[in-house]
This record gives structure tokens, C-alpha cells and sequence, in this order.
């Protein structure tokens, strides 16, 4: 059941709460208007009610709808742990105000996960959409300029190795056949713990991948050998289960549930470990380094290999998002890409969608020499872009060059560095730079909620920048 949005304190909190009322965060207090909007309170509401059929008005009463949203903000805006946010809610009378919880009991770390969770991308969506709409009421965000840049979030995983790859896969499809055994007739299933083995199998190619000389090499080769072994042998072992499973051979005497829930686990990471082992089998026999469709995580599969050109990390592995971003530091659009595809590429996309967001083209549009080419200005001034600001790749002609020296350009060029900035505050200061939550759908989530707390903060700076300025 959802919790309701209008509560009663209980009576010895009523006198407590005037002098509670009375701690202020400057940080939170400009946000904590903002979220009143009934608007957001009802999406929230909304997501919540499609978990199942009857979720309005029947089961345990969960986290309200403003609580949930509130402690969602905060979250993100401090770039907290849900350990973390439990913990400070809990300790702290400012937190718990924001938050609304009060005197109430604050939920456990996993239930503000798990409710985290239901809040799906789309939903995050929608309430970025309606946070931007906040900044357009409030003309914080008027949408005449429109700053892009792409950039990289990482995702919450190791540095992939085949070796460390092919240890996972070992790891995961052991622990699950050793779940499904216990739930078996004793002696009816024997599986073997290759823990031990697979990290002497590690160090051993850790040793050898460090000199170049022909016996550490052969060494190097026979270790990957005795890896992928073992790594085929467990694959072979989960595929057999797995038949047994389906054709009843397997004599179940524990929980059918907990039956059910390994094997659809080994259905879904056992075509991963096989293609780990090919990809390993291209890579180290084959001499193939490039592999298509690399996977570089089991946990985290839809992560890509990016390479920005960047001296100090030549290689990233998470996800290309781009922000858009317009007046006020307002972040009015941000997309998820799929693998790694180019700035050009993602220059009419920020534009339409710009359009579709404010009813307008923006009268100023710009972006680094990335996102550059001809026809990519040839379409942005159709659509209706007064200003183009794209500086040329290489050298540019004569012609060029005197546009590129003219006044209003080299000024739209120095706005545009902005966006370098905004996207330094999303990583550092709200916790994008690495995606936590898992998943496709999570990290979508994660990169969403970063951007909704720094446009809410950017919205209340404004409003207290302007009350400032009046009251002066």
C-alpha cells in the first residue's frame, strides 16, 4: 500500500518541531519549495502504483510518495551511500525534516533501495521534464542559447581482464549450482569449488603477462589454457543442470522457489561465460585484440569500451551521455547513448530535441569542433538556429577564419567552455562520474537523478540570487 502524503505528527513532537523548525540549511531550504509541487508528488505516486494491480490500497503501507522523492533528492544532492542516507535521516532534525519523516521510524538502507528501484528511467524522465518546466515558470531557463558536449560515465565495474572475466563466470555459475544442490537430494548433484585453483590460475598470468621473454610467454598461453578449462568445465556442468532441470531428472526436495530463481541466474550469465571464452579464445590464441561485441562485464553487460583520445585515460569503460545544457546551468536534456557513436551524430538529435522542449530553436546553438561539419550547420540554421557556432576541424580558410574571428563567435566560443564545467560539477560534486546503481535501466536512473539535483539546485540558486538583489 502507498503511504499517504498528509500525515499528524504525534502530540509531544508538536512543541519539538517549533524549535526544530527553526535549524535551517541553506543548501536544502531553497530545494525543499521546489519539490511542494503537486506535479511531482503525483508522478511519484503514479510509478509507485504500477508495481502491481493493487498496490493503492492494499498490502504493508511503504514510504510516502513526497518522502520517497525527497529522499531521492537528497541522496544524490550529497552524493550518498543508502547506508549513508539512513544513517544521516536518522541522526540529524534537518534531514528529517526535509525529508518529512519527523518522529517517524526511518526505513532500513535495503527498503530505500528497493524503492529506489521502482522508480524506473521513464519515470526519471518525466521528472526531469517536469523540474525543467519549474526552470521555464520561473524564467531560469528561457532556452535562447543551447550549449552540448558528450561525455563519459563510468560503470561500477573492474578493470576487465579475460582472465578476471573468466574467474566470474566461474565464481557465479559455481555459487549457483551449489545453491541448487542443496535444495536436491543429497548426492544427487556434486559440484566442485574451483575458488582455489582459478586464483593460482590468476597469479600465475598476472606473473607471466609482465615479462616478454619466449618461456613467460608459453607459460602465460598454458595458464590461460588451464583457465579456460576449468571455465568450459563448469559451463558444461550448469548446461547439463539445466536440461535436468526442465526434464524433472534433477529430484527436488527444497524450496522450488529458490530452484527456480538459480536456474533462471545460470540461463542468463551462462551465454555471457560463453562468449568470455571465445572472446578469450580470439584474443589470447588468436591474436585477434579487437573483438566485436567485447564483453567487458558480467554483471554490467551493457557497458561499452570508449576511447575519447584522452593522454591520461586512453581507455573508459561505461556509457557516452550527452548533456544539453542552456541558460542558468539548467541541464534541459541528457541522453544515454548506445556504444560509442560519434559528436556528429548527437548534434541534430540536442537540437530537435531542444525544440520539441522549449517550442522554439534556440538562437544560439554551439559545440565543440567534434560535433563540426557542413552539413551539420547547413541544418541547424534550417531548423531555425540564427547563431551556429561550430568551430572547423583543422585548418580553416581564409574565409573561414574571418568568421571564426568576428566578435559574436569567439564570445559564444567562450560560453561554450561553460558546459566543460557543468559537466566537472555533475561528476564531482553530484556523484556522476561513476554509476552505481546496476543494470541499464539503473544507470540510466543514476545519470537521471544527478542531473534532476543539480537542476534543482541551480533553480534555487537563481530564485535566491534574485530575492538577494530585490531585498538589496
Amino acid at each position: 500500500m502507498i503511504g499517504t502524503v498528509t500525515r499528524q505528527s504525534a502530540l509531544f513532537y508538536v512543541n519539538f518541531s517549533k524549535q526544530a523548525s527553526l535549524i535551517k540549511d541553506d543548501l536544502l531550504e531553497p530545494v525543499n519549495t521546489l519539490l511542494e509541487d503537486p506535479e511531482l508528488i503525483a508522478l511519484t505516486k503514479e510509478s509507485l502504483a504500477g508495481r502491481f494491480p493493487l498496490s493503492p490500497r492494499t498490502g504493508r503501507v511503504g514510504i510516502a510518495p513526497d518522502r520517497l522523492l525527497r529522499s531521492c533528492v537528497l541522496k544524490h544532492i550529497k552524493g550518498w551511500s543508502f547506508r549513508v542516507l539512513e544513517r544521516e535521516i536518522r541522526s540529524s532534525l534537518v534531514y528529517r525534516r526535509f525529508t518529512r519523516f519527523d518522529d517517524d521510524s526511518i526505513p532500513d538502507y535495503s527498503t530505500f533501495s528497493r524503492n529506489f528501484s521502482l522508480l524506473g528511467d521513464e519515470f526519471v524522465e518525466k521528472i526531469h521534464a517536469r523540474v525543467v518546466a519549474q526552470a521555464q515558470d520561473e524564467k531560469v531557463a528561457t532556452g535562447r542559447k543551447l550549449r552540448t558536449d558528450t561525455t563519459v560515465v563510468e560503470s561500477n565495474i573492474h578493470y576487465p581482464t579475460d582472465s578476471s572475466l573468466l574467474a566470474d563466470g566461474i565464481r557465479v555459475l559455481t555459487r549457483n549450482l551449489k545453491r541448487i544442490a542443496e535444495a536436491c537430494a543429497r548426492g544427487a548433484l556434486k559440484v566442485v569449488d574451483h575458488s582455489r585453483s582459478t586464483k593460482h590460475r590468476l597469479l600465475e598470468i598476472d606473473r607471466a603477462s609482465k615479462s616478454f621473454t619466449a618461456s613467460s610467454q608459453a607459460k602465460f598461453k598454458q595458464s590461460y589454457r588451464k583457465l579456460m578449462g576449468t571455465a568450459r568445465s563448469v559451463a558444461r556442468q550448469a548446461e547439463e543442470v539445466i536440461q535436468s532441470l526442465k526434464s524433472g531428472k534433477l529430484p527436488v526436495v527444497g524450496s522450488l522457489v529458490n530452484i527456480i530463481s538459480n536456474q533462471s541466474q545460470l540461463e542468463h550469465y551462462l551465454p555471457l561465460c560463453k562468449k568470455v571464452l571465445a572472446q578469450t579464445k580470439a584474443r589470447v590464441f588468436g591474436g585477434h585484440r579487437h573483438h566485436p561485441d567485447k564483453i567487458v562485464s558480467l554483471f554490467e553487460e551493457h557497458t561499452a569500451v570508449i576511447r575519447k583520445g584522452k593522454t591520461w585515460k586512453p581507455t573508459e569503460f561505461g556509457r557516452l551521455v550527452r548533456i544539453d545544457e542552456v541558460e542558468n546551468g539548467i541541464v534541459s536534456h541528457y541522453e544515454v547513448a548506445a556504444g560509442n557513436p560519434a559528436d556528429q551524430n548527437q548534434w541534430m538529435p540536442a537540437l530537435e530535441q531542444h525544440k520539441k522542449q522549449f517550442a522554439r530553436a534556440p538562437e544560439m546553438a554551439t559545440a565543440d569542433r567534434g560535433f563540426f561539419s557542413a552539413d551539420n550547420e547547413r541544418k541547424a540554421r534550417e531548423l531555425g538556429v540564427k547563431k551556429v557556432v561550430l568551430p572547423a576541424r583543422g585548418r580553416p580558410s581564409k574565409k573561414r577564419a574571418n568568421v571564426q574571428k568576428k566578435r559574436w563567435f569567439r564570445r559564444a566560443l567562450k560560453w561554450r567552455g561553460g558546459v566543460e564545467s557543468r559537466i566537472g560539477t555533475l561528476k564531482h560534486r553530484f556523484a556522476m562520474l561513476r554509476a552505481t546503481y546496476k543494470g541499464d535501466r539503473g544507470f540510466k536512473r543514476y545519470v537521471g537523478w544527478c542531473v534532476i539535483s543539480q537542476n534543482l539546485i541551480s533553480i534555487a540558486r537563481v530564485k535566491q540570487r534574485r530575492k538577494d538583489s530585490e531585498n538589496a
